[in-house]
């Protein structure tokens, strides 16, 4: 599969992507951060930084904090700087907008509207706008507008790094449950979003480490609040390396899958990253052989079960077994005893 042609590729264009990071965030950016935005090495991201600074004359902190290296610009030059909106980025902004409705919800889309329209201030009015280029197909989405106080006090719980009273009723539970968190990120997948959160200890008791970190969907979420306690961002902690690294969004144990694809989906699978280390081997006339690296054995056997006939794991091989017993009962299901008796 051909690598992505890096948009940074040129000393100049990663001088100004990082002076733009920089500049227009105001916030801090580890080293890493800045060179898998760029990438480059943790190497060129400090030459550009000491060349942004004999350059433009800026005041650029950079700090260690824990075993991070973070930059962040401290003072503007005094001088006023004429910043205009490309139509690329007016367009990359009005995608967002447009992508992310059934995620936001109806006020917070509201607010990434308004946004959206403060900054055609800076756009020339001589321009055209992609104001309505885009949309979203809604069915099977969820509404976040009845949770938009949850995201909100996550979104406070995580800038003061505060411990969060939860109370969240899981999908097959009848029951709502309380704990303590402390949420270290939200983020989306397939229309859903979820808060990644290191348990913390509930008043007076003793603390239980779990085996794995709470992953929450923000949906099934009843209350957030905030408690006067606080946490330290775990140092340690890298997003990309968590949920970008293997197959499935559940966090168990890793291991190495191989599934062959025929059909429509040999070519649709073919066209996507389901792991960063997969490996795909042609395999007969149209098919492919997938090899990948997986978290969530649930996550994958329902995968495989929504290709039907066009996918066929080959490893593991108890996860076959797994899938073969599923099918039989599929096949229960709708074995002609069962469907006569329900008509």
């Amino acid at each position: 599969m051909p690598q992505k042609r890096d948009q940074y590729s040129s000393h100049g264009q990663k001088l100004i992507s990082l002076f733009a990071r920089l500049l227009f965030s105001r916030e801090s950016h580890s080293l890493i951060e800045l060179a898998m935005m760029l990438h480059c090495s943790k190497q060129t991201v400090m030459r550009n930084v000491e060349d942004i600074r004999r350059a433009y004359g800026v005041d650029i902190e950079e700090w260690i904090e824990g075993r991070k290296k973070y930059y962040r610009i401290s003072k503007i030059p005094s001088r006023n700087l004429a910043v205009g909106l490309t139509e690329n980025e007016v367009n990359a902004l009005f995608m967002c907008r447009a992508f992310t409705e059934q995620l936001l919800g109806n006020e917070m889309y509201e607010e990434a509207t308004r946004a959206v329209e403060k900054s055609l201030v800076l756009y020339p009015r001589d321009k055209g706008t992609a104001r309505h280029h885009f949309g979203t197909f809604k069915p099977g989405s969820i509404d976040y507008t009845p949770h938009r106080e949850s995201i909100q006090n996550l979104i406070t719980a995580m800038d003061l790094k505060k411990i969060c009273r939860i109370s969240y009723k899981a999908i097959l539970s009848d029951k709502t449950k309380t704990f303590y968190i402390s949420p270290i990120k939200i983020f989306s997948r397939h229309d859903t979003m979820y808060v990644h959160a290191k348990l913390a200890r509930a008043p007076k008791e003793k603390y239980l480490a779990p085996d794995f970190d709470p992953l929450l969907a923000v949906h099934r979420i009843k209350k957030v609040e905030l408690t006067e306690r606080s946490f330290t961002y775990p140092e340690s902690f890298d997003f990309e390396k968590s949920y970008n690294k293997t197959f499935g969004i559940i966090r168990e144990k890793s291991f190495k899958a191989e599934v062959e694809f025929i059909g429509y989906a040999a070519k649709y699978v073919a066209e996507r990253m389901w792991s960063p280390d997969q490996k795909i081997t042609q395999k007969g006339k149209g098919g492919i052989v997938l090899s990948f690296t997986a978290s969530s054995r649930a996550e994958l056997v329902s995968w495989i079960l929504s290709w039907r006939e066009e996918a066929k794991l080959l490893k593991p091989a108890k996860l076959v077994e797994e899938i073969q017993a599923a099918i039989e009962k599929m096949g229960e299901v709708y074995s002609s005893e069962n469907l006569t008796g329900s008509s």
